[in-house]
């Protein structure tokens, strides 16, 4: 039995928004571990990539078991300022020791030590993921129908 294109699109779909909320879901975990884990107190950008972090779990989970092939509105919107944030955050630590919001946002607390990544680089990493998946996963363009 072959699928047709819609049901293609929905098992394809489906596996992108998955591996979005898997990349999400990791994110979070990962930054809970860094904050009670390891005792890191989050800086002010930390705590703002977190919120938007946090509802990219369950937003994208709900949309991969639901196939909802729309989920991009809501997602993008909310990735996009997270890679924002997370440059800005990346930059910031990569080239001063200051920050000019509230809190130590330029000191780096925790560093790969493979790679030499901070949690600033992990989160725009991430972000830049769920960002590609949303968008691999969802129906931008109406699916042609073959009669």
């Amino acid at each position: 039995m072959q699928l047709d294109q819609t049901e293609s699109w929905m098992s394809e779909g489906r596996f992108w928004l998955a591996g979005g909320a898997c990349v999400a879901a990791v994110a979070t975990l990962g930054s809970l571990w860094f904050s009670l884990g390891l005792g890191l107190v989050p800086c002010t950008l930390c705590w703002y990539q977190r919120i938007l972090m946090y509802p990219l779990v369950v937003v994208l989970g709900v949309a991969a078991l639901e196939s909802h092939n729309t989920v991009w509105r809501t997602v993008v919107p909310l990735s996009v300022v997270g890679v924002l944030i997370a440059g800005y955050h990346s930059v910031l630590q990569a080239t001063t020791a200051s920050c000019t919001f509230a809190g130590p946002c330029a000191v780096v607390q925790w560093q790969a030590p493979v790679l030499g990544l901070t949690i600033p680089n992990l989160s725009l990493i991430a972000f830049v993921l769920v960002t590609i998946t949303v968008l691999a996963g969802s129906n931008l363009v109406e699916p042609e129908h073959q009669p």
